[in-house]
C-alpha cells in the first residue's frame, strides 16, 4: 500500500467523527439510520478499524456527502463537476453545486444547532436569494420579519433587504441556495390547470 493511500485511510476516522459531529447527532442515532453497529462506527472515528465500502456507502448517505468527500479522495477530471465542501470557522458547511462563470448559482448549507438567543447579523448585498429547507428549521431573519421555515419551505427575496441565515436550538438544518446577481431571476414554470378546475 503506498504512502498517499495510507494517509488517505488513516485520515478516514477524523472525518467521519467531524461529520458526526456537525450534524450534532449520536453514536446511536448513526447506529439506527446506517445499521452498523456503535461499536463498529466507534472503532471506525478512532481509527482502530478501517472502512469497508458496504459501511462507507451508508455513511455517505447519511452524511448527504459523496464518497469522494467522505474519503478526501484527490480531484480527478473536470473540477466543475468535483465540487470541494468548504468548511467555516462557526461550524457551517457550504457545498457549491454549481461553478460556471455568470448565471443562477446553486449551494448547500449545512449549519450546525443554534443559538435561539442570538443575535442576528443581519448583511445585505446586491442579488436575489431563493431558499429551500431540506432537514432541519431555519430561522431567517428578512429586515423586520422573523421567519421559522421547516422542510419543504422555500422563501425569495431581493438581497438589499438585509437578511440573516440561522439554525435553532432544535438541531443542524440543511438547506439549497439559488443565488444570483441583481436582475437574474429563475424561470418558474406554472403547470397548466387541470380540466376538474375549470
Amino acid at each position: 500500500m503506498d504512502d498517499e493511500l495510507e494517509r488517505t485511510l488513516d485520515a478516514v476516522g477524523p472525518r467521519l467523527k467531524q461529520l458526526r459531529t456537525r450534524r450534532d447527532i449520536t453514536l446511536t442515532d448513526l447506529a439506527e439510520e446506517t445499521g452498523i453497529s456503535v461499536s463498529t462506527l466507534s472503532r471506525l472515528e478512532a481509527g482502530l478499524r478501517r472502512p469497508t465500502l458496504e459501511q462507507l456507502l451508508p455513511l455517505a448517505r447519511a452524511y448527504g456527502v459523496t464518497l469522494d468527500e467522505l474519503v478526501d479522495a484527490p480531484p480527478t477530471g473536470d473540477p466543475r463537476i468535483n465540487l470541494r465542501p468548504v468548511a467555516a470557522g462557526d461550524g457551517s458547511t457550504i457545498l457549491p453545486l454549481t461553478r460556471r462563470p455568470g448565471g443562477i448559482q446553486a449551494y448547500k448549507f449545512i449549519l450546525p444547532a443554534g443559538n435561539d438567543d442570538r443575535e442576528p447579523d443581519l448583511r445585505t448585498h446586491e442579488g436575489y436569494d431563493w431558499v429551500y429547507v431540506l432537514n432541519g428549521t431555519l430561522r431567517l431573519v428578512l429586515g423586520e420579519h422573523d421567519l421559522i421555515l421547516q422542510p419543504g419551505d422555500a422563501a425569495e427575496f431581493d438581497t438589499r433587504t438585509p437578511h440573516w441565515f440561522g439554525a435553532t436550538s432544535s438541531g443542524p438544518v440543511e438547506y439549497l441556495s439559488l443565488f444570483g446577481r441583481q436582475g437574474e431571476r429563475a424561470h418558474v414554470r406554472v403547470a397548466p390547470r387541470s380540466n376538474q378546475n375549470r
